[in-house]
């Protein structure tokens, strides 16, 4: 028999998923095999179903958007635009930054992420004997993503 419950505005719902990117490069799974497949695994990281509530702003848009409507046990592929995921890529997001401000005595590697005095991680693009050119934009911003989710659970909220 067909489970009838589906996923409604206010729910708690356990979802495996892996997250790609438009040509198929895998950045993130809840799902060991998964990640043991794409080269990504990590012995620091628990591969466990990730627990939320729809609607409370928990996760990005377009997957509180694309569960709506799911049952238990299903299996779905969304593909979310950036202004549905992590927003635009802005260009005055990219700055160039003293050395000095940065608390830094050598030039960062091209590549490298740091950690600003503020405490902001952040990519190096560039850097000279006396600054960097430093990325503030969110490694996922501006990029479509495609995420194969799972229902695992639904807990309704009544």
């Amino acid at each position: 028999m067909e489970n009838p419950r589906t996923v409604k505005k206010g729910d708690y719902l356990l979802i495996d998923y892996t997250g790609k990117f438009e040509d198929g490069t895998v950045f993130d799974t809840t799902v060991k095999e998964k990640a043991l497949e794409a080269g990504i695994y990590s012995e620091e990281k628990e591969y466990r179903p990730f627990f939320f509530r729809t609607d409370a702003r928990q996760v990005i848009r377009g997957i509180d958007a694309g569960v709506l409507g799911m049952h238990e046990g299903e299996e779905k592929t969304l593909k979310i635009a950036p202004e549905e995921a992590y927003g635009e890529y802005k260009d005055y997001l990219v700055q160039k930054i003293p050395l000095l401000r940065l608390e830094l005595m050598e030039p960062p590697k091209v590549g490298e992420k740091i950690k600003t005095p503020g405490g902001k991680e952040v990519k190096v693009l560039d850097s000279t004997e006396s600054y960097a050119i430093l990325d503030f934009n969110y490694e996922l911003a501006g990029k479509t993503l495609v995420l194969e989710i799972k229902i695992v659970s639904i807990v309704s909220k009544s």
